[in-house]
């Protein structure tokens, strides 16, 4: 498991050995575990989004998170 970005907004981990990020939206208090390919373009997208800007705010997170909305459907639960 590495952590791979944490912000305010977005909590992603990388599970290696599964080719899976988690991805979890901390605004709306839900996630989705994206394995395989989708995984490795999510983290592509994220790596360029990271790389692109010096430091991402709101408005760019909700353009970046727009098309993977739709998957966040499992709660977040806290221990």
């Amino acid at each position: 498991m590495h952590i791979m970005f944490n912000n305010p907004l977005v909590y992603v981990v990388e599970y290696a050995g599964l080719e899976a990020v988690e991805v979890i939206d901390k605004r709306i208090g839900r996630g989705v575990l994206i394995r395989d390919d989708a995984a490795r373009r999510f983290r592509e997208e994220l790596q360029a989004l990271v790389d692109h800007e010096e430091e991402v705010g709101p408005e760019e997170f909700d353009a970046f998170m727009g098309p993977w909305e739709a998957l966040l459907t499992q709660p977040a639960i806290y221990h």
